[in-house]
């Protein structure tokens, strides 16, 4: 998959609010950073992690925009984006946005 592929995909997946669309992008050993600082570390933790931000955000509404390639390779591509959310939480709309990087590496896995 070509890393723009990916970034369409896994926004796409995101949106959908389901663990299973999401899932086949994650690799076991990958990494996620929050925007709190908090750590996640392999495939369990980001699953328990975005699951609950599944349930706590009723429709939400999840796009990356102003995509920025640091470099892009065959063997691994970095990419620096914005993010925007929406939805309702406890029957409140609320939104926010923020600022992400993220870096990918070819395992050569089909």
């Amino acid at each position: 998959m070509m890393p723009q592929d990916f970034v369409s995909q896994y926004e796409s997946a995101l949106g959908t609010q389901e663990w299973a669309q999401v899932a086949p992008l994650i690799h076991d050993g990958a990494r996620v950073v929050f925007s709190n600082g908090r750590l996640l570390e392999g495939k369990a933790a980001i699953k328990d992690a975005y699951e609950a931000n599944f349930r706590a955000i009723e429709g939400e509404d999840f796009r990356i925009e102003n995509v920025q390639w640091l470099t892009s390779s065959d063997a691994s591509a970095a990419y620096m984006f914005d993010f925007h959310w929406a939805g309702i939480i406890n029957g409140t709309a609320a939104s926010g946005a923020g600022r992400g990087m993220a870096v990918l590496i070819n395992m050569g896995e089909a």
